[in-house]
């Protein structure tokens, strides 16, 4: 593994340290995994300059699901807690620890790919419905 010195600023130091901490991980391993989150949707090619807070991840099932980048906190799940759960962009916000930026960069990437992010949601809602969670 190569080293490199890192200079960050003061504040985003802080905040990926918070970060950091409430994935129950070192600073070192949680830069390590943002940068490889990044590099990777980068080499994908899936992101859309458009749209530069939101990255795409795979999961178990290999699917790219948008994501706010940086946070793991899926598009779909902004999107259902305004549609179906009715909370306002600022509560959104306030209960994902996310900023209204980002709240409302991922409702504008909602509004240019509904139907892939709609898809998700479907999906979702099958696999529960056959689980007997729905």
């Amino acid at each position: 593994m190569a080293r490199y010195a890192l200079n960050l600023p003061i504040a985003l130091k802080q905040e990926a340290s918070i970060f950091a901490k409430r994935q129950g991980v070192s600073l070192n391993q949680f830069i390590l995994w943002t940068v490889s989150d990044r590099v990777g949707s980068l080499r994908e090619s899936l992101n859309d300059a458009n749209f530069p807070q939101i990255s795409y991840r795979r999961g178990a099932s290999e699917i790219p699901i948008p994501i706010i980048a940086g946070t793991g906190v899926r598009v779909q799940t902004i999107v259902t807690c305004v549609q179906s759960w009715k909370m306002t962009p600022e509560e959104v916000a306030d209960e994902y620890d996310l900023s209204l930026k980002q709240v409302k960069a991922a409702l504008a990437f909602y509004k240019t790919y509904q139907h892939e992010i709609d898809s998700h949601i479907a999906y979702e809602q099958h696999l529960a419905t056959e689980a007997g969670y729905a």
